[in-house]
């Protein structure tokens, strides 16, 4: 029963606690992983290497996202062409098996039961929305936003180990769709207006496919940067 739990400090309240004691925000025990080995092809060139302000890489943006919040960050890419990046990059151990190979690498390479998946042609992800994401009770193996016409988003999600398995063998049959294991794990949803509430814009799940998507980027990136600091 829900009632017979003992109750925890919620990691926002531990981070609350760390502010006030002067120290920096606890990270949780969950792995960041971007995913940053796609060819790019709609794009027509390396969109993990693409600047919006000129300076930053897309796979930076994501993994400096990401930083704060979990323990360890880990790249899934080419080594040698991300070498830059301030993070562990590791190569895939399913080559030309798309994202769900990205996926099962990043769970691999983890050190944790969870990790939080995300594309690195994502510019504005919500720290708040990754941080509240974090911080749910995880009695899921997928952690799923779920928008507008069953639309999922599962390069913005939390996937366990448990995941493992079910991913391993769609791989070895060369079944890559990357919501094709769900049936087989416990999936919790997080529905548009659960999101809204943190991403009102719901900003955080635009990505950078084509050269219409990045010019629509740096225009998003430029009103941004030009919004006067909030109190």
């Amino acid at each position: 029963m829900a009632g017979s739990r003992p109750t925890q400090a919620s990691s926002s309240d531990q981070d609350g606690s760390q502010e006030a004691a002067g120290l920096p925000p606890r990270r949780s025990p969950v792995t960041g992983i971007v995913l940053a080995g796609g060819k790019s092809s709609r794009l027509g060139q390396d969109k993990a290497l693409v600047r919006l302000d000129g300076a930053t890489t897309l796979a930076e943006m994501a993994v400096r996202c990401l930083a704060p919040l979990v323990e360890e960050v880990i790249v899934v890419g080419d080594v040698e062409r991300l070498a830059a990046l301030p993070a562990r990059v590791v190569p895939d151990l399913y080559p030309g098996a798309g994202t769900l190979g990205g996926i099962y690498t990043g769970l691999t390479a983890g050190g944790h039961e969870h990790a939080f998946v995300v594309a690195c042609d994502m510019p504005f992800l919500s720290a708040d929305l990754l941080g509240y994401m974090i911080a749910l009770p995880r009695d899921y193996d997928v952690l799923l936003p779920r928008l507008a016409r069953g639309r999922y988003e599962p390069l913005h999600a939390v996937y366990s180990r448990r995941c493992l398995a079910p991913i391993r063998d769609r791989l070895e049959i060369e079944q890559y769709r990357i919501i094709g294991f769900l049936g087989e794990v416990r999936v919790r949803y997080l529905d548009e207006p659960e999101l809204r509430r943190l991403d009102p814009e719901l900003r955080s799940f635009h990505n950078v496919n084509t050269p219409d998507d990045l010019l629509r980027a740096i225009e998003m990136f430029r009103s941004q940067s030009s919004r006067p600091a909030e109190d």
